[in-house]
């Protein structure tokens, strides 16, 4: 009897005892699986953390932002959701509505291509998040050195058919201390079909803030030779920026009366 009391009490004990270290298990198991899982590049997710995190930005919906041009100021704004985007000024309109690429421009003041410049200051502005879209490729490449110290980087790339071009070629640099972005480089093939070997360079060293996301107050393209930076050429500055969580009415960007379609980007 003392025995199968002994037993009893013994297997009693033993069944209040709890099992942190399984859950532990469990969870970090989890964790790792969560990890692994990650579409970017550590070096990558650490850059995004440094722009106040790519989960912060995927929240927000609508950005704005004016490019103090002398004589024709423009304001840009974008439906970070849908990528619907619209650019206003005194002088003309133009945007895309989901289907359409639209210009209003009643007295032929625009010269360039509306298909090609709707969104193109925004891919630079929205850096580096939408290095996070889909579609998209990465792979290593070689440190950029400028002024003596060397930036890190990625290569970046596009899945056959994605974008307008999915032959453009990226890299981002980042500071190996704070993470955060510091150059682009990109090649243009817009319109040719061929890949290009013309690397063009930006510097991104201005920054500022917008619900707790780090965003370009100004970039700088830089003259060079191959990946020897030389000095700087032109810079964008981004006036009145402002990012929110509340999107525009849904006629925000749609084509307006008058406008002519300069390229349907949906069948």
């Amino acid at each position: 009897m003392k025995k199968i009391t002994i037993l009893l009490l013994t297997l009693a004990i033993g069944a209040c005892k709890p099992t942190p270290k399984k859950e532990e298990t469990q969870q970090a198991v989890q964790e790792k699986t969560e990890e692994a899982k990650s579409p970017y590049p550590e070096a990558l997710t650490k850059v995004f953390d440094a722009h106040g995190g790519l989960q912060n930005w995927k929240e927000q919906r609508t950005l704005s932002f004016v490019l103090p041009n002398p004589e024709n100021p423009e304001t840009h704004t974008v439906d970070l959701w849908s990528r619907k985007d619209r650019i206003d000024t005194e002088k003309f309109s133009m945007g895309f509505d989901g289907k359409d690429i639209w210009l209003l421009d009643p007295n032929k003041n625009y010269q360039g291509d509306p298909s090609f410049y709707h969104n193109v200051m925004f891919y630079f502005y929205g850096m580096p998040f939408l290095f996070a879209d889909n579609g998209i490729t990465y792979s290593e490449t070689e440190d950029l050195t400028f002024e003596g110290k060397n930036y890190p980087g990625l290569h970046i790339g596009f899945e056959s058919g994605v974008g307008a071009s999915s032959k453009d070629e990226y890299v981002l640099h980042f500071d190996p201390d704070t993470h955060q972005m510091a150059w682009l480089g990109y090649t243009v093939t817009y319109g040719s079909g061929e890949k290009s070997d013309n690397v063009r360079w930006v510097r991104y060293n201005d920054w500022q803030t917008l619900n707790g996301v780090v965003l370009p107050k100004s970039i700088t393209w830089y003259t060079y030779e191959g990946r020897e930076i030389l000095e700087p050429r032109e810079t964008a500055s981004f006036e009145e920026a402002t990012l929110s969580t509340t999107p525009k009415p849904d006629n925000f960007y749609t084509k307006p009366e008058g406008a002519t379609v300069t390229k349907s980007k949906v069948d």
